[in-house]
């Protein structure tokens, strides 16, 4: 995604890339939207309250033991939303915003060739391509602790993917985001780290 990023950056700084908002005048559409963190917290803790409410109500009982346990996915969520989805330097003391922007979603800032970025040598690579998959390791470890259905490395490894596809695809909605192939890759490798250290642990675990 870095590319996208540096690319933003220079086109910002020479006044090329501009919202679209309204004259003093009031002529113009604003189809501009600007979403905070907390804005982006409050959605997703709605929602998982919500649908954890469903599937209680539709048991019949709430398993409080399960929900400490599903837990560690809902803070996996909110921890990758916020390093993908939002700035990681903190500005004036708070978390940076997300621009949707209509008028310049197209043309897609999308990466589709595999590992040519991947080991570039810029400001912050390390951060990139590290962060990259050590953020989705804990994936890898909270989904088959949680979902009986995710038995095997295989299994929990494609579920990470789709996950990260999916929030690859998110990305293209926002201008200042960009859809790597290359981080699909390192997300997915973090999957499969978590996932292997789980299902290694377990099989200890099981010969005691």
């Amino acid at each position: 995604m870095k590319q996208f990023v540096l690319d933003f950056q220079k086109k910002n700084a020479s006044g090329k890339r501009k919202h679209n908002i309204p004259d003093k005048k009031g002529r113009g559409i604003r189809n501009m939207a600007v979403f905070t963190f907390w804005q982006f917290w409050t959605v997703i803790s709605v929602a998982w309250i919500g649908i954890r409410a469903y599937f209680d109500i539709k048991d019949h009982k709430v398993d409080w033991l399960r929900e400490l346990k599903l837990l560690t996915v809902y803070i996996c969520i909110v921890v990758i939303m916020r390093i993908v989805y939002f700035p990681w330097h903190l500005e004036n003391g708070k978390i940076g915003t997300l621009v949707f922007d209509a008028g310049q979603i197209l043309p897609f800032r999308l990466n589709l060739i595999p590992v040519v970025h991947l080991f570039d040598i810029y400001e912050g690579w390390q951060r990139n391509l590290f962060g990259n998959i050590a953020m989705f390791i804990p994936v890898g470890l909270a989904w088959p602790f949680c979902f009986k259905k995710l038995d095997s490395v295989g299994k929990v490894v494609l579920a990470g993917f789709c996950y990260s596809l999916m929030i690859e695809l998110s990305q293209l909605l926002f201008y200042d985001r960009g859809t790597d192939v290359d981080d699909l890759i390192t997300n997915t490798s973090g999957v499969l780290i978590g996932a292997l250290i789980y299902f290694g642990i377990s099989r200890i675990i099981c010969k005691k």
